[in-house]
């Protein structure tokens, strides 16, 4: 097709279907992590229509549970359909399926809880979390679940290897927290990073994962403090550091090399190969791209 061809193409404007679907992309896209809630007033700032328009909008999103009206303030908030929409955004990351194999095999070595995290822009929120443990007691943490960037262990390993300015707050809590500099340098020394929060007993050992340089993901344990140890040399805390170097080796660490395979462990027969996911997954990063879609933030330690 020549170029004027498809300049033409370009400039045909969208058929009413697509523009509804546009307007309601429009209408989804509004609400951030900052700002959960909106007025009519606002979505219809937002959209560039007539209030009745918006309107409309509003009230089919509302049916298909993609939005939510509270009568008592007269705001809108993303509906419970957008987190399921969510978790199967997360479900479909390259880096889930690169990581699976490495995580059941440490499942297998240490018997714990064992997660896998990412950065959403803003925290570290959980993807994968394996909890088929023996124990009789286990810890259980939901994929999906914002930890806290400062003091949940995987959080504070994102704060360490990813740029100061992604990283929002930062430069205040270092101010404001002298010893948080020393932790990260300690953290970005040993490679791992302890977490054993005194108001509920859990605690969490977390190590990043790399592609390249760049941190990509975190990997970690979580436990009680009477199975998890506090010691960072402890045979379950060199496991979690041995898998995720393994894993960063295979996503083509820069300082790893040779490569190694995946531990042999049997994927579901709907995973792809994993070659064909490590080739998808070198060309698309998932640190700062995952757009956090939980209208109310939740602090989690973990």
């Amino acid at each position: 097709m020549s170029p004027q061809k498809n300049e033409a193409a370009e400039q045909v404007p969208a058929t009413p279907t697509i523009q509804t679907v546009q307007r309601a992309a429009v209408v989804l896209g509004s609400f951030t992590v900052s700002r959960p809630y909106l007025s009519l007033n606002e979505i219809t700032a937002s959209l560039g229509t007539s209030k009745a328009t918006a309107h409309r909008y509003t009230k089919a999103l509302r049916a298909a549970n993609l939005l939510r009206y509270d009568e008592r303030t007269s705001l809108y908030s993303l509906g419970p359909q957008v987190l399921t929409l969510a978790a199967a955004a997360r479900a479909g990351l390259p880096i889930v399926a690169a990581a699976e194999p490495y995580m059941e095999s440490l499942l297998r070595q240490v018997d714990e809880t064992v997660v896998l995290g990412i950065w959403d822009g803003e925290t570290a929120t959980v993807v994968r979390s394996l909890d088929n443990t023996d124990h009789t007691i286990r810890i259980s943490v939901r994929a999906g679940a914002r930890l806290d960037p400062l003091n949940s262990a995987q959080g504070r390993v994102f704060c360490t290897h990813l740029p100061p300015d992604q990283v929002p707050g930062l430069a205040r809590a270092l101010k404001r927290t002298p010893d948080l500099a020393s932790e990260m340098e300690a953290i970005r020394k040993n490679g791992l990073s302890l977490n054993s929060p005194d108001i509920n007993g859990v605690r969490t050992i977390a190590a990043p994962i790399f592609e390249g340089r760049s941190i990509v993901a975190t990997m970690a344990i979580v436990g009680t403090t009477v199975s998890v140890s506090a010691e960072l040399t402890s045979p379950m805390a060199q496991a979690l550091l041995e898998t995720a170097r393994g894993l960063s080796e295979w996503l083509g660490n820069a300082d790893a090399s040779p490569t190694p395979d995946p531990p042999s462990v049997p994927l579901a027969p709907d995973h792809a190969p994993l070659a064909m996911e490590r080739n998808r997954f070198v060309s698309s990063r998932c640190v700062c791209t995952v757009r956090e879609l939980f209208p109310v933030p939740t602090a989690n330690r973990g």
